[in-house]
């Protein structure tokens, strides 16, 4: 079921919420520039596996409200910390992908892990985002056709073949977003990094990496498993930035296996 939790006055998170009953709990955060629709293919697999899944749309993305303001990694951590608490969620585990999983280390390091169990970084932006050369292209593009910077996007997202059809879902996705708040998350990713953070996570963590990812590179995972103690590195062989949909069958496994 589909629900709005208040963040803040004026800004509502749009929340899916699969199998509320479920004995065990899966929250999901989205990368940029998309929403909770990026993990359809754990959503048809997980809540018939007896999980509750609930994926986040953040601020500016998805169904949620698009605020002008708050697009910064504590703002985005503490919008997290909200709905945590708003749904009373204990014991969970926290899967990330991309921008997402940059903000789950943030709500990490500046909750101490709040209510999670098991943490999942998929594709992290992770210490770092994106290079001013790579953001100033893609400022450029947003403001000024933002279609061509969303096609560009998932041109170099996937490792492995994408149909027309699909590309034109995941291209719809992204322009779900406000052009205003995607534009702000990659002057984030630019000016924002997460070195500090990393150490501060105690919780058992796994790290989940294509090694094709042409968007951050897998040497940065390596990076973020040296950084964080307690923690597994799985790379995926067949997989670009999306290994949630590039390799499902085992993404989906390997969530079962840590929940």
């Amino acid at each position: 079921m589909g629900y709005y939790v208040t963040v803040e006055d004026g800004v509502n998170l749009y929340i899916e919420d699969i199998n509320p009953k479920g004995s065990k709990t899966i929250v999901f955060i989205h990368g940029w520039p998309l929403s909770h629709k990026q993990f359809e293919y754990q959503f048809n697999v997980l809540p018939a596996k007896g999980y509750r899944c609930i994926g986040i749309d953040w601020r500016g993305f998805g169904d949620s409200d698009k605020p002008y303001h708050g697009y910064t990694y504590n703002r985005l951590a503490d919008d997290i910390r909200t709905v945590v608490e708003t749904l009373r969620l204990d014991h969970f585990t926290l899967v990330g992908h991309s921008t997402g999983g940059a903000i789950a280390i943030r709500y990490m390091s500046r909750y101490n892990g709040f209510g999670v169990a098991n943490l999942v970084l998929v594709d992290a932006a992770a210490p770092i985002g994106f290079s001013k050369s790579t953001a100033a292209q893609l400022l450029n593009e947003t403001l000024n056709d933002r279609p061509k910077m969303m096609r560009g996007v998932t041109e170099t997202f996937f490792f492995q073949y994408i149909s027309e059809p699909f590309s034109n879902w995941f291209i719809q996705m992204g322009l779900e977003a406000a052009s205003w708040s995607t534009a702000a998350v990659i002057t984030l990713l630019r000016d924002e990094n997460l070195y500090e953070d990393l150490p501060q996570i105690t919780a058992p963590t796994l790290i989940i990496h294509g090694v094709h990812d042409q968007v951050i590179p897998f040497s940065q995972a390596e990076e973020v498993h040296h950084s964080i103690e307690n923690s597994q590195l799985v790379p995926f062989q067949y997989s670009g930035h999306g290994a949630f949909w590039e390799e499902r069958d085992m993404f989906n496994q390997l969530l079962m296996q840590v929940v």
